[in-house]
């Protein structure tokens, strides 16, 4: 698998929506810098704000996009754009309903399932093929509850279980970063909540 060279994390923008599920791509763009230095910096030209930093011998950017979420694909295409990075080796992380709190998957390709910001990225970036990495942050049960549910803070036990899943994730970014997703997805996969 080709190597990484942007991480995209999705939310919305603003400190009302800081500490929503929605914002769980933001949570661990947080994770990673508090685990090394982000030079983040708010790029017009990207909507977002762009940190770029190396990894190893990997140059990579990471990206928070500015605006909401149902538009966040003008800000992955203008960086792809910008730097010639192929859909194969971006790496968008983002909330999903389908997961429970505490599980953290990966894949690559596949459908938004609902989700807008994937959705929009789809539309702009004109391909499915980039890596997901989906962090669970379940389902309200009734699908007229969803806009509502993932706008909201979760629970403190789905919060403890969504942190700590994303710890789990930190672990595995180096090995995301080189490409090794068959090891990773082994990994993140087999792991239950808890478990180191």
């Amino acid at each position: 698998m080709a190597a990484i060279s942007l991480v995209c994390g999705l939310g919305n923008p603003g400190v009302q929506y800081d500490a929503t599920r929605h914002n769980a791509g933001f949570w661990f763009l947080d994770a990673v810098a508090r685990s090394r230095p982000l030079p983040w910096r708010p790029e017009t030209r990207f909507f977002g704000d762009l940190a770029d930093t190396r990894m190893g011998q990997q140059r990579v950017r990471f990206l928070k996009p500015a605006t909401f979420m149902n538009e966040c694909g003008g800000s992955v295409a203008a960086v792809c754009g910008y730097f010639d990075i192929p859909p194969e080796a971006v790496l968008v992380v983002h909330d999903d309903l389908d997961l429970p709190p505490g599980t953290v998957k990966v894949k690559q390709g596949g459908g938004h399932g609902g989700h807008n910001g994937l959705r929009d990225i789809f539309s702009k970036l004109g391909s499915r093929e980039f890596i997901r990495l989906r962090i669970g942050i379940g389902h309200p049960g009734n699908s007229d509850d969803v806009s509502d549910w993932v706008l909201r803070k979760p629970s403190p036990e789905d919060k403890v279980a969504m942190l700590d899943a994303l710890d789990r994730a930190l672990g595995q970014i180096d090995s995301l970063i080189k490409g090794k997703l068959e090891p990773v997805m082994k990994t993140l996969h087999t792991q239950q909540k808890g478990q180191p």
